[in-house]
């Protein structure tokens, strides 16, 4: 625990520029999307206290946008609003409408009935009761309303840190990916104190509201008009822009070591793996740190640049198994060594393609490879789970759990249970190191830089030797974890930087270093 807690000390001091950068933006995404959400939600709140017969309905619809999947949200807004604060805002407006528009409906409707007679008695209009009568009283409820939607903009913004909004989301994501807890928690601390403090302030005006509403609203006002000048202020001539998953902005074999070797100076901003090949494809971003297997890039006409540098290490897949279920049950391995070295770089790439751009689902894909391949693939089992098969969020992935699920269930007398999709390495490493799953599909490469995390020297001496990799590995995570390596798939999935077919063939790129050359050339 005290080295723990002294490595996150060293990473807050050595990071605290870019942890108050980061806080920065968050404050500005969740405060501009907030006061839109105050000053529409409030007007819709009002309005259906005039309309009741329409109330049930609106707030119906408005409550269906809180069910969406954030991450869904964001990718339905990307084309329409590319990256960056804007679909971010938009989607945290969204969100924070519902607690703002139920709570203004309410608040006006509880109104005594008495008190408006009384109002209307002294004949004032309908104008001035709800200014003088209505809202000074129901101003409370409205409130905790505005109050439970900053709180919950400011957790739901750290999502938006995948599509380039900025944000303590971005350090959340990039630790998820590299298994690093402390660069976790260097972006949900801050989040959570952010919160707390903003439920803490709010809490104060909420007991002073009536007397400080005109206050308030000034600032509001002023608030909104600084913010919206902010987002939507001219930034210059565009520059060439890099999207570029959290992961690869911080690992050994990702950006910082790209840029040095090569020379290269992008403009970054995290994205989502999915979001990312979609953000390229709709011409937000120019170049993105794809992976070489990846179906979209025949899909979407990408260009793989040579990494002629050979900066990028082998990334070779194989089961990862615990060691006690395969003791346990040591038909897995027979099983599953049919498909050792089955599978080419670009059999992967097609299989990819089929479900990415075919919309063919990933049991399909696989089932239909593995018949190929003249294997057994019709028993499936229903009975209680003996083993549990997971898999990182992405499609390649979904096709390998899916291809170990069949051959497990037909080449041995056990059912299997899937948990596909768990995020990041981290997420996925963990779950197999608590026995939440039994194996997965893991890379050489990652386990190299991710989980056993060798010196300088010797991952200096190995890491272009796929054999010494998956060798190395394969002995620290037996000797650290009593884990099993299987035999690989024989694919090599590795990073690869990559551009629109259109925009390659214009710039005559053919390798990084010709990206290089030319964006020095720019700069000059």
């Amino acid at each position: 625990m005290k080295q723990f807690l002294t490595n996150l000390w060293t990473f807050f001091v050595s990071h605290w520029g870019e942890i108050g950068e980061q806080t920065v933006e968050h404050i500005r995404l969740t405060a501009i999307s907030l006061s839109i959400a105050v000053v529409i939600g409030i007007t819709i709140g009002i309005l259906l206290t005039r309309y009741k017969q329409a109330a049930n309905n609106v707030i119906g619809i408005v409550g269906v946008i809180q069910t969406i999947p954030s991450v869904a949200l964001l990718g339905f807004l990307l084309p329409l609003l590319g990256i960056g604060a804007v679909p971010a805002i938009v989607a945290l407006f969204m969100y924070a409408l519902l607690p703002i528009v139920r709570n203004t409906f309410i608040g006006i409707d509880e109104v005594d009935k008495d008190i408006k007679e009384a109002a209307k008695g002294m004949g004032m209009p309908d104008l001035q009761i709800l200014l003088k009568v209505e809202l000074p009283l129901a101003m409370p409820v409205i409130f905790a309303g505005i109050r439970t939607a900053a709180v919950t903009n400011v957790g739901v913004a750290t999502l938006c840190a995948l599509i380039a909004s900025g944000g303590l989301g971005q350090f959340i994501f990039r630790g998820i990916a590299l298994n690093r807890v402390e660069m976790i928690l260097a972006g949900a601390i801050p989040a959570a104190a952010l919160a707390l403090l903003l439920d803490f302030f709010l809490g104060i005006l909420q007991k002073n509201i009536r007397k400080l509403i005109k206050p308030i609203l000034v600032a509001a006002v002023i608030l909104l008009g600084i913010s919206l000048f902010w987002v939507v202020m001219p930034t210059g001539t565009p520059a060439f822009k890099a999207g570029f998953v959290g992961e690869f902005m911080e690992r050994a074999d990702g950006y910082p070591g790209l840029s040095k070797l090569y020379n290269l100076r992008l403009t970054t901003v995290d994205l989502d793996p999915g979001l990312m090949y979609q953000a390229v494809k709709e011409k937000k971003v120019d170049v993105i740190s794809g992976f070489s297997t990846d179906g979209r890039i025949k899909a979407y006409d990408l260009r793989v640049l040579v990494d002629d540098k050979h900066y990028f290490p082998p990334y070779y897949p194989a089961p990862l198994i615990r060691g006690k279920t395969l003791r346990k049950y040591p038909g897995i391995r027979e099983a599953l060594e049919k498909l050792g070295n089955q599978i080419s770089d670009e059999k992967m790439t097609e299989l990819n393609y089929l479900v990415d751009e075919k919309k063919q689902s990933t049991k399909k894909v696989a089932k239909d490879f593995l018949q190929e391949l003249g294997l057994k693939t019709n028993i499936q089992r229903n009975n209680r789970a003996d083993i549990v098969i997971g898999s990182k969020n992405f499609t390649e992935q979904y096709i390998l759990a899916e291809m170990f699920t069949i051959l497990i269930e037909n080449y041995t007398n056990l059912d299997v249970d899937l948990k596909i999709g768990l995020g990041g390495t981290k997420i996925a490493f963990d779950s197999l190191v608590k026995g939440e799953i039994d194996l997965y599909p893991e890379y050489t490469g990652t386990a190299l830089l991710v989980m056993t995390k060798p010196d300088k020297a010797t991952r200096d001496a190995i890491i272009q030797d796929k054999d010494k990799v998956f060798a190395y590995v394969k002995e620290k995570l037996k000797a650290r974890y009593d884990m099993e390596w299987l035999t690989p798939l024989g694919f090599n999935n590795t990073f690869a930087l990559m551009m629109r077919g259109e925009d390659v063939d214009k710039l005559k790129l053919r390798s990084i270093s010709d990206l290089s050359n030319y964006l020095q050339g720019k700069r000059n």
